[in-house]
């Protein structure tokens, strides 16, 4: 890995990653643009990353889609999934995983630029994150690979307000640490779903 920098493109599986981390020998990258478009669960019921939906699609079909010697260098990873910051919703167990989605404090804290402030804030909780000029927005918009490319909402992994929503990304990078409902979306066509990001540790 080092000839990885931070902040580096890399393709991966047929698709095109950032650079998120390198640590130890091995690199956390993120999908440059929506991959995807899912619903968080496969039902309206509360729910935390553990036993989502999502999860089983990353870690299953999705990572069975890469080849032998990619998933031979893809490294599982224990994650933390903390409470969300701002109404105390259960983040729920500890998980391992070989495929993930960020949780809010990796998307606003750590690789995104520092928005620390915002999400720790005492003095301003339980108002919307757009109410709050970020400079970071721009760092955080994704666009969709498909259609026109033009930018789209997309998953972290931490819960909303309630465990029936999790906490994405805006269109214009903000964050909705409300949440959307986990089941959002038209399931026919996938429009309104949500946008997938997937990270993982990269082994050299």
């Amino acid at each position: 890995m080092n000839d990885i920098e931070l902040g580096a493109a890399l393709s991966f599986g047929g698709l095109d990653w950032r650079v998120l981390d390198v640590r130890d020998g091995a690199a956390l990258v993120i999908t440059e643009r929506i991959i995807d478009q899912r619903p968080y669960h496969d039902a309206y019921t509360e729910i935390t990353w553990a036993d989502c939906a999502l999860r089983r699609h990353l870690n299953g079909a999705f990572l069975d889609g890469f080849g032998a010697a990619d998933r031979a260098r893809i490294v599982p990873v224990v994650n933390k999934n903390l409470d969300n910051q701002w109404y105390g919703t259960p983040g729920g167990a500890d998980t391992e995983d070989s495929v993930f989605l960020l949780s809010i404090e990796e998307a606003v804290c750590r690789y995104f630029g520092d928005s620390s402030a915002k999400l720790y804030d005492e003095g301003r909780k339980r108002r919307y994150w757009f109410e709050r000029k970020d400079e970071n927005n721009a760092k955080r918009s994704a666009h969709l690979w498909r259609g026109d490319g033009g930018t789209w909402w997309w998953w972290l992994r931490s819960p909303g307000r309630l465990g029936v929503k999790a906490v994405y990304i805006h269109g214009d990078g903000n964050i909705g640490i409300q949440g959307n409902n986990i089941l959002k979306g038209n399931l026919a066509d996938g429009w309104c779903t949500g946008g997938v990001r997937p990270a993982l540790w990269l082994r050299a």
